[in-house]
């Protein structure tokens, strides 16, 4: 029997010692690499030249191109891409409007910048940040806004820069996980003052490390440009302090080569997230994000919510039992950062601001979501198999 192929599942379930779904589980991510990207990093190694060069600025070039925005400027992880970003566009003292549900890096790195995070909830059904709840936090204080667009999903991008015109608020974008995405038809590198991306193994545009900010304006593109190179201009003349936050070539290289075929594995993320949408509509107690019109979702994960009163089990008993059937899950995330030690202070400092030291909503969704596996190589008969072990574990444990 191929690995792949399903098992004939008992009424049982696997967990409680019943056959399971799948004989051999469905991969929750695929290997980025292919040979192709193997060879245009060795390309880099026989030539000698590993630093920053050529592969990078045509990385730059064609993934702001692709983005909708004029200048790319590659850094050696997404987490220094927000670092330059707010680097060149915030002040310390600065409060900023950040997402509590989001990767701790889009608000971490504003502390790092000397900046106040400003704790915002979450839109229940979209898990993006709420811009009515973002509105009631602005003070004199608040210069700018840094939303994510979590899990591959855009946010809504026309009230977020409505909200920042009305204030005078700059806008900091985070697509970490939204390579290609799009809003109303347009890159997202067209929105905001500055849009930031990471290259991490796991993303869909995956190098092993790496990330790239993208601007339209040309003096922020310069001040990126030299805060990310210990501020040179001219070889040993520092015009400012900055830092070596740069790319390598051989990095460079195997994103040149990724992105040769990102826009194909796009699609077919799309087309798995489309026969998931479906499945994930016939079950009740089980929720998918909403997705408002004009928004094309790049799908780096397909993240879905369980209702705890639709079922006796709670999240992670219900992920114990589809994992026992052959699906693995993930949990993105554990924690509101809210409830991150890291900001326990800063937490508090808001509370005696703002009266509420939790948004609850983020609170929430770090007890009921879960991630199903997404890649672009998920066949109809992978979806198949993990709407049949959800059915199955949702009919067990549903009250």
């Amino acid at each position: 029997m191929p690995a792949t192929t399903p098992a004939t599942p008992s009424a049982s379930l696997a967990v409680d010692g019943g056959n399971p779904v799948r004989t051999a589980p469905v991969a929750f991510m695929k290997p980025q690499l292919e040979p192709q990207d193997v060879e245009a990093a060795h390309a880099v190694l026989k030539s000698g030249m590993l630093r920053a060069a050529s592969r990078c600025a045509e990385l730059e070039t064609r993934f702001s191109e692709i983005t909708g925005a004029k200048h790319g400027l590659t850094c050696s992880n997404g987490t220094t891409a927000l670092q330059l970003a707010y680097g060149a566009l915030l002040e310390p003292g600065d409060e900023v409007l950040v997402p509590a549900w989001t990767y701790i890096a889009t608000a971490s790195m504003l502390v790092a910048s000397g900046c106040r995070p400003i704790f915002v909830d979450a839109d229940p059904e979209s898990y993006q940040i709420d811009l009515a709840d973002a509105a009631k936090r602005i003070t004199p204080n608040t210069k700018a806004i840094a939303c994510t667009h979590l899990y591959g999903i855009p946010v809504e991008v026309d009230g977020v820069q409505a909200l920042a015109r009305e204030h005078g608020l700059k806008v900091i974008y985070d697509a970490a996980q939204s390579h290609l995405a799009t809003y109303k038809g347009r890159g997202l590198g067209e929105f905001g003052d500055a849009v930031t991306y990471s290259f991490y193994a796991t993303k869909n545009l995956g190098t092993g490390e790496g990330g790239m900010v993208t601007v339209n304006d040309d003096a922020l593109a310069d001040k990126i440009g030299l805060l990310r190179s210990h501020g040179e201009r001219d070889k040993y003349i520092h015009e400012s302090v900055g830092f070596n936050y740069r790319m390598n070539d051989i990095t460079g290289a195997i994103g040149c080569s990724r992105l040769d075929r990102l826009p194909q594995e796009t699609d077919a993320r799309r087309g798995a997230a489309k026969r998931y949408d479906a499945i994930i509509d016939e079950i009740d107690g089980i929720g998918r994000p909403r997705i408002d019109d004009g928004i094309e979702p790049a799908w780096h994960l397909y993240t879905v919510r369980i209702d705890p009163d639709a079922f006796t089990c709670t999240r992670d008993e219900f992920c114990a039992a589809i994992k026992a059937e052959g699906v693995p899950t993930a949990v993105h995330y554990p924690l509101s950062l809210t409830d991150q030690p890291a900001f326990a202070e800063i937490v508090a400092r808001n509370a005696a601001d703002f009266g509420d030291a939790h948004p609850p909503v983020a609170r929430r969704l770090a007890k009921t979501v879960f991630c199903l596996p997404m890649h672009h190589a998920l066949s109809e008969q992978d979806t198949d198999d993990i709407g049949e072990a959800l059915r199955k574990v949702a009919s067990a444990y549903r009250r």
